[in-house]
């Protein structure tokens, strides 16, 4: 069995909604990580054998294939192609572990991997525009439900008797460790600085670090008349972009390669597309079946924060430690640029790895539809 490493990981700020990325394409933010992770690793170019890159909203400025033209745009050789894919929020996740499959099968041995999203130029939901995505046999199949993401978060709360209080401070902790990260410089080796017109973009801007529980209960309920979700305790409305090199322990060496983690196991679930957000419990535990490793050996958690609900619903199932789940804060502070998200959590945990000397990790991400990805990492020391 090959030993698929990955060898760089690095990540764009995170942009909030009409930010400080909002006029940067999405092609070009693309082709910005592209050539950081070249320039980290000093790998070239010409030895890259696909580009696989996630994306949700396929359309617009997000149109016809976003992963190739980053490779043109990135001034890389025009035989090295690239592919755009989609599986919701965990697209650039899946990305990496096609990567991963790619290399561990022995049909390729260096493969980028990533993601982007640029919610500020194509909306959430824009790609839905006029038509009917869900098809009338699935919404007969599940009595005409909206396949609406807020009310299943509505339905997980009430499912696990998570209460408005708990959910918003869980949303304050979020802020609180991601404030704490970015003051300790924990992002700083990961970031690519963006420059624009307005300036250069060096930090991620979604955390509110004046965010109080008294100051969450004023938000109204965003979906539900007598909810307990509202903009507060959800993810954040981002731009953003990563890319993660992949390849093995082997070829590493002989590139001259310096590995960060080593690629234990991945998995996806498919759940209740009903409360939809539930998959990351059976990922997370297919994830580890297939490393070998059981729950209390892992060191560190990226359990994405769409809702405040679904990291809480999550823990209350798995019995993970809490204080080991998104300690540097999650999407609720920090951003959910939905396609690039996955790789922006796995940049996240392989340098908290790196950086506290944790020898494993786990990420997982719920996906519309009621699907999940779940990926194991080991430190490479």
């Amino acid at each position: 069995m090959r030993d698929v490493v990955i060898a760089e990981a690095v990540r764009t700020p995170v942009g909030k909604r009409n930010g400080g990325l909002a006029q940067t394409h999405p092609v070009d933010l693309s082709a910005l990580v592209l050539n950081a992770l070249v320039e980290r690793s000093g790998i070239d170019p010409a030895v890259i054998e696909d580009v696989v890159w996630g994306c949700v909203s396929q359309i617009g400025d997000q149109s016809s294939n976003v992963g190739r033209y980053a490779v043109l745009a990135a001034g890389w050789p025009e035989t090295i192609p690239g592919c755009t894919i989609n599986r919701a929020c965990g697209s650039s996740q899946q990305a990496v572990d096609f990567a991963a499959q790619a290399v561990l099968s022995g049909q390729q041995d260096v493969v980028v991997a990533g993601g982007v999203e640029v919610m500020s130029r194509v909306p959430l939901g824009a790609a839905k525009t006029g038509g009917t995505p869900y098809g009338p046999k699935a919404l007969a199949r599940y009595d005409g439900f909206s396949f609406n993401q807020g009310l299943s978060a509505e339905a997980i709360a009430k499912k696990w008797g998570l209460s408005r209080t708990r959910l918003d401070e869980f949303s304050v902790l979020s802020h609180e460790r991601a404030a704490a990260a970015q003051d300790r410089g924990a992002f700083d080796a990961q970031i690519v600085a963006v420059p624009t017109e307005s300036g250069v973009v060096t930090a991620d801007e979604g955390v509110r670090r004046t965010s109080t529980v008294e100051r969450l209960a004023a938000l109204r309920p965003a979906f539900a008349e007598d909810g307990v979700i509202h903009a507060g305790n959800s993810s954040q409305i981002s731009d953003g972009a990563a890319a993660v090199l992949v390849t093995t322990a082997e070829k590493a060496r002989e590139l001259g390669l310096r590995p960060l983690a080593r690629y234990r196991g991945g998995a996806v679930a498919g759940a209740d597309p009903v409360l939809m957000l539930t998959g990351p419990i059976p990922a997370t535990a297919k994830a580890l079946g297939k490393a070998g490793i059981a729950l209390d050996e892992v060191g560190a958690f990226e359990v994405n924060e769409a809702f405040a609900s679904v990291p809480l619903a999550w823990l209350a199932e798995t019995g993970a430690n809490p204080e080991l789940v998104n300690p540097l804060g999650g999407a609720i502070a920090l951003g959910h640029p939905l396609g690039g998200s996955g790789a922006v959590l796995l940049t996240r945990l392989v340098h908290h790895l790196r950086d506290n000397e944790i020898r494993y990790g786990l990420q997982t991400m719920c996906e519309g539809g009621g699907t999940a990805n779940a990926t194991v990492l080991e430190l490479v020391s």
